[in-house]
């Protein structure tokens, strides 16, 4: 019951906020993307042969005109550096830099010591930019306050229950909480798929942090602790390639799930701080309330569930029909309860962006079974892990190259 109201509250919460950013968020006025500033794009890979040169060359032909892409190989060990060359070789805005495998951080922080422009835009190797994402991105910095601007993330390779599930997600759970925060000027995440980045406060603040896994989330938090700002733009969309298995799947969440907690420790003084504002009293205490604290007590949920369905199969063995079934229905009400909130988060979500296939809802239900228990294994694990102290690694995912972009993405669903 707990669980439910909390669950509905942080809807309302979400919804309310979200609906007001849709309706009052009003960007600056978009730069001229011939005479704009310099943008400097970093392209961290390992082993992605399959997929850098589609990367690339979809930012190569942004309608930004003065842009620099660094494609930072940290170590392949595949065809990687031989594909950027053969692709590549002849286009003066595209260097190719390559490094002994270091990890994330450390690459883009070698990059970013060898860039010239004043906006920093890092994407992972596996996503695709429609042309005017970097200008969606690019014309916040307007603005010396901001530091960082999060771009929209949104699976395009919608193409089995595990990526559709994704799909609705990052929709979902991602977006609209990131709108949410937006309104109360703060945000824990810009994404690593597709984020924009102030240089001279990266600069300042020493780079891309290497301490955590989670590189992307503690820059946002520590580029706010700064007195820059960190804002979310809708418009400015990524199609990212998403693990299209459980094993692929549980190996990527396993690594967000350690760097958060990391993160989360890491500014553990300013979680319910009041000099740090919403950041120190909403967003961070709501990042321990729902992704770790209620994900990690969720598993007793499904126990009962199956708990219920023993003893009731136990006394109809020893009892017939002469048994109760009242605590089994009162479980299965809360089950379908907490199915309705999902569907109303989603349907919040699909209402604030319109160009999604209302589709791709039909596969929500499913995911309180299958889908969530992995979720919940994930950050039991993170967990036990943070608690015995290990050295976890960037944890490499195979890509396939599958990433659709707009409607071809969508309509896969």
């Amino acid at each position: 019951i707990a669980a439910i109201a909390l669950g509905l509250a942080r809807l309302a919460f979400l919804g309310v906020l979200s609906v007001w950013h849709s309706f009052t968020s009003k960007p600056p006025p978009r730069l001229d993307p011939a005479t704009g500033p310099l943008v400097s794009v970093l392209i961290p890979c390992f082993n992605e042969e399959k997929v850098i040169v589609s990367s690339a060359s979809r930012i190569l032909k942004s309608d930004w005109v003065n842009i620099e892409v660094l494609i930072l190989d940290d170590g392949s060990t595949d065809g990687t550096a031989a594909e950027v060359e053969k692709a590549f070789a002849d286009d003066p805005r595209v260097k190719l830099l390559r490094f002994e495998n270091s990890g994330k951080a450390h690459a883009l922080n070698r990059g970013l010591a060898q860039t010239s422009g004043h906006i920093i835009v890092a994407l992972d190797a596996d996503t695709l930019f429609p042309k005017d994402t970097i200008g969606r991105l690019a014309r916040w910095f307007q603005d010396p306050k901001i530091g960082a601007v999060a771009g929209n993330a949104l699976v395009g390779n919608r193409l089995n229950m595990v990526t559709r599930w994704q799909a609705l997600e990052y929709i979902v759970a991602q977006n609209l909480e990131r709108r949410a925060l937006s309104v109360l000027d703060t945000l824990t995440v810009v994404p690593g798929a597709v984020g924009a980045w102030r240089r001279e406060a990266l600069v300042d603040m020493g780079g891309f942090p290497a301490d955590t896994l989670a590189e992307d989330q503690d820059l946002t938090i520590a580029i706010q602790t700064n007195g820059y700002r960190a804002i979310f733009d809708p418009t400015a969309i990524a199609w990212t390639e998403a693990p299209a298995t459980f094993g692929g799947l549980g190996k990527q969440r396993f690594r967000w799930s350690f760097g958060t907690l990391q993160c989360l420790w890491k500014y553990r003084c300013i979680t319910f701080n009041p000099q740090y504002g919403e950041l120190g009293m909403v967003a961070l205490p709501q990042v321990w309330l729902f992704q770790i604290i209620l994900t990690t007590l969720a598993p007793v949920a499904d126990l009962l569930v199956v708990w219920q369905l023993v003893g009731q199969w136990i006394a109809y063995k020893q009892h017939g029909t002469e048994f109760t079934d009242t605590d089994l229905k009162l479980i299965g009400v809360y089950y379908i309860v907490f199915i309705v909130v999902d569907l109303l988060a989603a349907m919040v979500g699909f209402l604030i962006d319109r160009h999604e296939d209302w589709k791709l809802l039909l596969w929500l239900p499913l995911q309180r079974f299958g889908y969530r228990q992995l979720m919940y294994y994930v950050v039991l694990r993170s967990i036990a892990t943070a608690i015995r102290g290990p050295f976890v690694g960037w944890g490499k995912l195979e890509r396939h190259g599958t990433v659709k972009t707009g409607p071809a993405a969508r309509n896969s669903a």
